[in-house]
């Protein structure tokens, strides 16, 4: 496990860095907040230990900026500033995954650094592919021709049975069940609206067919 330690007290940095080395953790130091976002953007770190009273940038700062990553460390909030609304605070609004006011106990805090640590691995990206059309299940990506295009939630749920579908039909009634719910009344236009948003959007009105009786097809 890689672990950065934001903290401008050099005594408890180093004490920290060196207690978590013993822990067979790989430790970075910085002291300022602009240093420590600088080096999470260099480096993929698990778990950063982020003092809030940093100087240059604060340690609310860096929280704030990191989140915005796609794939920041998690963020486990270390501060002298331990009252209930600071807590609720870092954790709702500054968006820290944990929070652990000074002073503290370091089992503890290696406890908590390990917890962060587990990573949940990321589902490989699936990308699925019909008539031009390249949807990325994961990411919730559609291109057509090489075109990206923004779709709704429901355009894409639409689009994502039809390309699975792979050319069959996809009933009517399954797309009701699965796109919006079991209470929709299936005589709604709904469905037809969703489709003929998307024909829009994709570029070509002939590219969704409506098989009548049977639902909609992708067609090649």
């Amino acid at each position: 496990m890689r672990v950065l330690v934001a903290e401008d007290h050099r005594v408890l940095a180093r004490t920290l860095a060196t207690g978590l080395r013993r822990e067979a953790m790989a430790v970075d130091i910085a002291s300022t907040g602009d240093q420590a976002e600088r080096m999470c953007l260099l480096t993929a770190y698990d778990v950063l230990i982020l003092d809030r009273d940093l100087p240059v940038m604060s340690g609310d700062e860096v929280c704030r900026r990191l989140r915005e990553l796609s794939d920041p460390p998690r963020i486990l909030m270390l501060t002298a500033a331990g009252g209930l609304t600071d807590r609720v605070y870092g954790l709702t609004t500054l968006g820290a995954d944990d929070y652990l006011p000074k002073p503290f106990e370091f089992d503890e805090l290696v406890a908590r650094v390990r917890t962060l640590g587990r990573r949940v691995a990321k589902p490989p990206s699936r990308v699925l592919r019909f008539a031009g059309i390249v949807l990325d299940e994961t990411r919730h990506e559609v291109s057509v021709g090489g075109r990206p295009l923004e779709l709704t939630a429901k355009e894409f749920a639409v689009l994502h049975l039809l390309v699975r579908a792979g050319g069959a039909p996809v009933p009517h009634g399954e797309l009701v069940r699965t796109v919006w719910d079991e209470h929709l009344d299936p005589r709604t236009s709904a469905v037809r609206a969703t489709v003929s948003r998307l024909r829009g959007k994709l570029g070509d009105p002939g590219l969704i067919a409506a098989d009548r009786g049977e639902g909609y097809r992708l067609c090649d």
